[in-house]
């Protein structure tokens, strides 16, 4: 089978690169591409950015060069269920976005994870209160690229499936403003992070150093399920 992985950020995949074999660069007209074996599978990674429109285009790009038998959005999210901890791996029943709905195809997992509906909206959550809304939906999780990625894939006619992990909690605030430094091609601009951290470093930079952890944690559970998967 061959499968196609997107992501927002390269940062996303080094648990899947992990299990992978004969990975090299992928010239695919997207941010960051690769292509490999994972296990059965012939696979082709892709990050093009932050949100919808991104993923959607990647997948455009990417199914070009790709004959993709399925398609995966991966990567991280926010909690919107209060039980979900750090780092759980959360397999999509159905992505959501204001009234659009597409239903998403379920692997065989043998790993503890959890099922859901997966929301997207076209910024960072960054409030308890804001996520708490977000719950009312009756989705589990919280993030940006799945419903571009469901839309192409639908489109063309290829099974869709949707993966996430957890890396930051429903009752948490952030105190970093990512949404501010989310700049126009998708990808966050960090020296603009860092430099509003320091105006405020005892609350924003530990923030930083352990989204930073919490995410590197993450990805590794990530592509341990991923690998284990059957689709």
């Amino acid at each position: 089978m061959r499968l196609l992985v997107v992501a927002a950020e390269p940062r996303e995949f080094p648990g899947i690169l992990a299990h992978a074999t004969g990975v090299k660069p992928a010239a695919f007209p997207v941010h960051w591409a690769r292509t490999g074996r994972l296990g059965d599978h012939d696979v082709a990674l892709v990050a093009n950015g932050a949100g919808a429109r991104r993923a959607g285009a990647a997948v455009e790009s990417a199914l070009e060069h790709f004959a993709a038998d399925g398609v995966i959005s991966t990567g991280f999210c926010g909690a919107l269920a209060p039980e979900l901890r750090l780092a759980d791996v959360v397999v999509a029943s159905a992505v959501i976005a204001g009234a659009r709905r597409f239903e998403a195809l379920q692997p065989v997992a043998t790993p503890q994870h959890h099922q859901g509906v997966v929301c997207c909206i076209d910024h960072v959550a960054g409030t308890a209160a804001e996520k708490l809304e977000l719950r009312a939906s009756g989705a589990s999780v919280v993030e940006m690229e799945a419903v571009g990625v469901a839309d192409r894939a639908v489109a063309h006619g290829v099974p869709f499936y949707c993966i996430r992990v957890v890396t930051d909690l429903a009752g948490e605030d952030m105190a970093n403003d990512f949404n501010g430094a989310l700049r126009p091609d998708g990808h966050f601009a960090t020296i603009s992070i860092l430099r509003d951290a320091l105006r405020n470093p005892w609350a924003r930079l530990p923030e930083l150093f352990r989204l930073r952890n919490r995410c590197a944690h993450a990805a590794r559970v990530l592509g341990e399920f991923i690998a284990d998967c059957r689709f």
